[in-house]
C-alpha cells in the first residue's frame, strides 16, 4: 500500500500547485471541455502525451493504445474519433508514435507474447507492407525505428481513411490529420511530413512522406 499511499500524496501536492498557481484552475476545468486537438498516442508509461507538448488538462483530447494503432474494427478508438471530431470539434487529430517502441519491436521479432500478438498483427502488416524498406536499414534499433515510422505514417492515413474524418471533410469541416513520432533519447518530437486536409490530400502527403522515408539510410 506505501506506493499507492505515495500516488495519492502526490495527487494532493499536483492539485495544491495547481491551485496556487491559478486559484480558479479546478473551477474552470469543470466548467468546459474544449480542446483544438485529439492525440492518438502509445500506452507507453514513457510518453506523457500532455506533459510533452506543454498543455494543460482540458486542452488535448488523448486516445492511448499499444503502438498507437489505428483500425477500423477498433470501436474503442473510432469512438474517441467520433466524439473528438463530431462533438468537440477538433481541429487537428495527431498519430504520434515514438522511437524505441516495445509494440513494434515485438512485432518486427515476430515473438509470442500472448492475446497481444492479435493486436500487433497490425503493425506486423506494415512491416510485410513495407518490408524492403524496413528491411535495408543495416541494425536491429534502426529497423525498428524505421519501422516505427512507417507505423505512425500508415495509421495517419487509416484516420483519413475514416467515414468520420471524410464526412467531416464533405462538410467543409477545418480537420487535418498529422503524423509525429517522439524520440524517448531527447524528448523531442519529429514531424514525419504527413498533413491531411482532404481526401486528396491525403493521398498525396502520404505519397511524399513514404517516398522521404524511403530515401534515408
Amino acid at each position: 500500500m506505501g506506493h499507492l499511499l505515495d500516488l495519492l500524496e502526490n495527487n494532493r501536492a499536483w492539485a495544491a500547485q495547481r491551485i496556487a498557481e491559478r486559484h480558479d484552475f479546478f473551477q474552470r476545468l469543470v466548467a468546459q471541455q474544449n480542446p483544438s486537438y485529439l492525440w492518438i498516442g502509445c500506452s507507453d508509461s514513457r510518453v506523457p502525451a500532455n506533459e510533452i507538448v506543454g498543455l494543460l488538462p482540458g486542452e488535448l483530447f488523448v486516445h492511448r493504445n499499444v503502438a498507437n494503432v489505428v483500425v477500423h474494427t477498433d470501436l474503442n478508438c473510432l469512438s474517441v474519433l467520433q466524439y473528438a471530431v463530431d462533438v468537440l470539434g477538433v481541429h487537428h487529430v495527431i498519430v504520434c508514435g515514438h522511437y524505441g517502441c516495445g509494440g513494434v519491436r515485438s512485432a518486427l521479432a515476430g515473438g509470442r507474447l500472448g492475446l497481444i500478438d492479435n493486436w500487433l498483427r497490425h503493425v506486423q502488416d506494415v512491416y510485410v507492407q513495407h518490408r524492403a524498406v524496413v528491411d535495408r536499414v543495416p541494425d536491429e534499433p534502426g529497423r525498428v525505428d524505421r519501422l516505427c515510422e512507417l507505423n505512425v505514417l500508415e495509421q495517419a492515413r487509416n484516420v483519413c481513411e475514416t467515414t468520420i474524418v471524410r464526412d467531416a471533410w464533405t462538410r467543409g469541416q477545418d480537420l487535418a490529420i498529422h503524423a509525429w513520432i517522439y524520440g524517448l533519447t531527447d524528448g523531442l518530437i519529429s514531424d514525419l511530413s504527413f498533413v491531411a486536409r482532404s481526401e486528396a490530400d491525403a493521398d498525396e502527403s502520404y505519397g511524399a512522406a513514404l517516398e522521404r522515408l524511403k530515401r534515408l539510410a
